[in-house]
Parts: structure tokens; C-alpha cells; sequence
């Protein structure tokens, strides 16, 4: 505990799903016991925000759906990697071909409409069926350099009904059948995020939020870059662009 104590919390970053509640099939989900209050008294001392890979709904709805299960919170205070995702797409003037959950569709809204020379996958739940992975598929292939930019890496996340399967075994499927590149992995899992995203030769980044550990700092699978939280990695990738 010395460690906590040298210096002082000038702010803290908080996963959301596993860490604020577990999500559930067709509602709500069920709040962390302790966690509305924790929240609660991190809010009234010092800075918060909250550092999430959920691709299935807009950052607007999550919002909702946290503050119907008890917490105080500010939308613009929730990350998530839609946003992100966007920007790279609008700056190297891409239009993406969407395989996304329908909730998070109108965070695209805006984006270029025409013959897409992308595909974005974020975690499409049901969506992911053999037609849409198809249409994908036919996308990257009609492409010279088929490009996939994928909202998320992991391979399984956890409900209260149990594990399900994530984005990434989906992601590394099209990537299998296509040769496609991934831009970069941004994550909070030294294995399964970092880990297969380099073991495939894709540049990855972790974060020190969500599933970080300190001790990762000396892990053996070493991260092009460890970054702090989400905005600290943009600033820095999008840096190294100009």
C-alpha cells in the first residue's frame, strides 16, 4: 500500500463492464455491489473517468443505461473506442463498411457514404451472422489492400449468464480468409489483446486501465507502447502520423 501513499490520486480511470456492473441478455445488466457508491465518493474527491471497449451501443446510450442502474455520471466522462475509430477514419479519408451492433450504428451516422475500402467490426452480438460476415468478406476481398479496423480485440467477455464470444475471433476469421491488416490494437489485456494482436504481427498498444497490472510493466510479451489511458495513446499515435 506504500505505493498509493508517496504521492497523492489526482484522478482515477475506471473500466466500466466487470468493473461498474455485468452485463446481461436483454437488460439492463446488474450493478457491482459497492461499485454506485465507490463511484459516488471517487466523484466527490478527486477526477473520474471511465475507460471502456464496448462497441455494442453509442456512448450516449451507455450513459443512460449506467445512470438507470443507479450512477452519477457524466456522458463526456465515458471512453470508448467508436470515437476513436472515427477520427482515423475521417483523417486518412476512409469509408468504412459497418459490422457493428446496431446499437452503435448512429455513432457512424456521419461518416462518408460510398464504396467503402474498410471494414469496421465492433462487437455485433447477434449481428454476427454468416451472411453479414459474407458481405464483409466480399468487401476485403474486392479490395488491393484489404484493411480491417476493429473496435476490439478480445476473445471472450463475461455476463451474468456466462462468457461470450467477443469480437476477435471474428476479426482474426476475416483476417484469416483475406490477408488483411489490422491498423493497431489498443488494449487493456497483455495476452489476449497485446499478446494476439503481435503474435500476428499487428502493432500494439496497452493501456494501464481496465485489466492492467503493474506487474505487466515486466511482462514478456512487450507492447510497441504502454500508454496510460486511451487519450494518452491517440495523442501519442496520431503524433507519429504527421
Amino acid at each position: 500500500m506504500e505505493v498509493f501513499r508517496c504521492s497523492p490520486i489526482r484522478g482515477f480511470l475506471l473500466d466500466i463492464t466487470g468493473v461498474l456492473y455485468n452485463s446481461s441478455p436483454n437488460t439492463l445488466g446488474v450493478a457491482i455491489p459497492g461499485s454506485i457508491d465507490a463511484v459516488n465518493r471517487l466523484y466527490s474527491r478527486s477526477r473520474v473517468r471511465f475507460v471502456s471497449n464496448e462497441s455494442s451501443e453509442s456512448r450516449d446510450e451507455l450513459a443512460r443505461k449506467l445512470k438507470k442502474l443507479g450512477f452519477n455520471l457524466k456522458e463526456e466522462h465515458i471512453f470508448t473506442p467508436a470515437p476513436v475509430a472515427i477520427q482515423y477514419l475521417q483523417e486518412h479519408a476512409l469509408k468504412p463498411h459497418l459490422l457493428v451492433h446496431q446499437g452503435a450504428l448512429k455513432e457512424f451516422a456521419d461518416m462518408s457514404k460510398g464504396e467503402p475500402n474498410c471494414v469496421v467490426m465492433g462487437d455485433a452480438e447477434c449481428d454476427f451472422t454468416y451472411d453479414a460476415m459474407n458481405e464483409a468478406f466480399r468487401v476485403l476481398t474486392a479490395l488491393n489492400d484489404p484493411l480491417i479496423i476493429t473496435l476490439g480485440f478480445g476473445k471472450f467477455y463475461q455476463r451474468v449468464d456466462g462468457p461470450c464470444l467477443d469480437v476477435g475471433g471474428f476479426a482474426k476469421a476475416l483476417q484469416y480468409a483475406t490477408d488483411a491488416r489490422i491498423v493497431v490494437m489498443i488494449g487493456d489485456d497483455i495476452v489476449s489483446d497485446i499478446g494476439g494482436a503481435m503474435k500476428v504481427g499487428i502493432r500494439a498498444v496497452q493501456l494501464r486501465t481496465g485489466k492492467w497490472r503493474p506487474e505487466w510493466e515486466k511482462h514478456l510479451i512487450k507492447p510497441n507502447l504502454i500508454a496510460n489511458n486511451l487519450k494518452e495513446a491517440v495523442d501519442i499515435l496520431l503524433q507519429c502520423q504527421r
